[in-house]
């Protein structure tokens, strides 16, 4: 069976979040730490995995990922509060 991951990246200061979805978190993981893709995360340095959650169907993670796209900062920073609340690199778990 498939996993989806819905993250949230941020950078060393913690002032930007980033929240994304994949299908195999240590390589996107993987992508963000050496800047392998230009974009935003690449630009303003945001490498830090600071939340990630598993889901069973890509329809699944998307609904996550945009409901949560949709919530305020202080909600997005009680979530990963709740589950890091050192703000604790996760990477380093894979």
């Amino acid at each position: 069976m498939k996993s989806y991951f819905v993250y949230i990246l941020t950078n060393k200061v913690h002032t930007v979040l980033y929240i994304g979805i994949t299908n195999n978190i240590i390589r996107r993981n993987f992508e963000h730490k050496n800047k392998l893709v230009d974009g935003f995360t690449k630009k303003y340095n945001i490498n830090k995995l600071v939340y990630y959650k598993e889901f069973g169907t890509a329809l699944e993670a998307i609904t996550e990922e945009k409901r949560i796209k949709g919530w305020t900062r202080l909600k997005k920073i009680n979530l990963i509060n709740s589950i890091n609340p050192e703000w604790g690199d996760l990477s380093i778990n894979f």
